[in-house]
């Protein structure tokens, strides 16, 4: 991955990734979006950066966003 501040995991059918890109692009916010339909491989980088599939996951250099909670990378090594 590049240097990216924020990466953002998507799929077409997901109607809050929808909104969340369009919220992106309006306030010109830089990310890296990595759309798991084009790109099925990254489903398994989702999976280790954030311990789940859920949709749309924000990642933030040390920490990740989905849904209303907070993981960081590190919590899920334990």
């Amino acid at each position: 991955m590049k240097n990216y501040q924020l990466e953002v995991f998507t799929r077409p059918t997901c109607s809050d990734c929808q909104e969340l890109k369009r919220f992106l692009k309006q306030h010109n916010i830089p990310h890296r979006e990595y759309d798991l339909a084009k790109n099925p491989q990254k489903e398994k980088d989702l999976k280790s950066i954030s311990g789940s599939r859920i949709v749309p996951t924000l990642v933030f250099t040390q920490s990740s966003f989905f849904g209303l909670m907070r993981k960081s990378k590190l919590e899920g090594k334990r």
